[in-house]
């Protein structure tokens, strides 16, 4: 494929909406397309981005001719379903984590991709931010040595409706992330054990009916190394997201959370702004997992984050919501 990667976008969210953003202005790639089933939501956007077609039959884009690929940003329990129609169709497809919300799921996803011999793609951006790609270099030459200790760790920013939160949230769309980010910093290693606290208390009103709104996650992996992932759903100073590595060698830390390397000194101490979303903070890797999925697409290659991927980190957050609801640890599916 010599030509622009013609890109069909699934869902006008707010994910959605800011990847079809950066779809349009990517180059290699042209959006053609956005679908969405809410009224009105596919053509408003896609008179917004300049692309020529809107369906809210998805159905539709999938059978359109003059589409190479989709980009998935529906609702997450509708993910799997999704990758498998649009693999069926001959499409590649880039999707929002998580990719599917069952082991089983999962497997179904993978399978239709290999099938039909398309890019799966799933949007684990930390991969492809600046601080976690030099951290990955450092471990992978050496320079921290034996690895012992990591953490990863997403605050987000206050404001969440609980009414509108499935359970366990936390685990498959949040902390996620941050199961991958560790698999990513561990490579070649395979977790086996996690051990879970969470509760609810930002808003501890919906305890009882199965809304955990912070978390954290002991994770054990086969070549030793001891993890912990952390999460909470209310951050007063906006979006957080930080790691560390420590080994034999060294340590290193990523993520700090400020909007640039400036302070502010005065009379009553010294500040920093502070990131306010997830788009500011890595907005630079949103666009770097689409146009490496674009590549892949245009180049016939495999994927840089695979459906594997996605389905090994689906398998230790399912393990952590497990080790929440009994109090133990819990073992990884394989």
């Amino acid at each position: 494929m010599t030509e622009a990667v013609r890109v069909t976008l699934i869902g006008c969210g707010r994910m959605g909406a800011f990847h079809g953003a950066t779809l349009s202005r990517l180059p290699g790639a042209r959006l053609v397309a956005v679908a969405d089933p809410a009224p009105g939501a596919a053509a408003r956007l896609a008179g917004e981005l300049g692309a020529a077609r809107a369906y809210t039959d998805v159905g539709g884009a999938f059978a359109d001719p003059e589409v190479d690929a989709v980009v998935i940003a529906a609702p997450a329990r509708r993910h799997a379903d999704l990758v498998v129609t649009a693999a069926a169709a001959g499409k590649g497809v880039f999707c929002e984590k998580p990719m599917a919300v069952t082991l089983a799921d999962a497997d179904r996803a993978i399978d239709a991709a290999r099938s039909a011999g398309v890019a799966l793609q799933v949007g684990f951006n930390r991969r492809f931010a600046t601080d976690w790609l030099a951290a990955r270099e450092l471990i992978d030459s050496g320079r921290l040595g034996a690895l012992r200790l990591m953490r990863s760790l997403t605050r987000d920013p206050a404001g969440f409706e609980p009414a509108r939160v499935l359970p366990d949230t936390i685990f498959l769309e949040t902390l996620i992330h941050d199961f991958d980010t560790l698999r990513f910093l561990n490579p070649g290693a395979t977790a086996v054990e996690v051990h879970t606290v969470a509760d609810a208390l930002v808003e501890p009103s919906w305890r009882d009916r199965g809304l955990l709104d912070t978390a954290v996650v002991t994770v054990r992996f086969d070549n030793g190394v001891v993890a912990t992932a952390e999460a909470c759903f209310a951050t007063a100073y906006g979006y957080d997201v930080r790691g560390e590595v420590f080994g034999s060698h060294g340590m290193v830390t990523l993520g700090d959370g400020r909007r640039g390397t400036w302070t502010f000194s005065g009379a009553t101490g010294r500040t920093a702004e502070t990131v306010r979303g997830d788009q500011e903070l890595f907005g630079y890797a949103y666009a770097a997992e689409l146009a490496a999925f674009v590549e892949a697409v245009r180049a016939g290659t495999p994927a840089l984050v695979t459906g594997e991927d996605a389905r090994a980190a689906l398998a230790i957050a399912l393990a952590a919501a497990e080790s929440a609801r009994t109090g133990r640890p819990a073992e990884v599916a394989k």
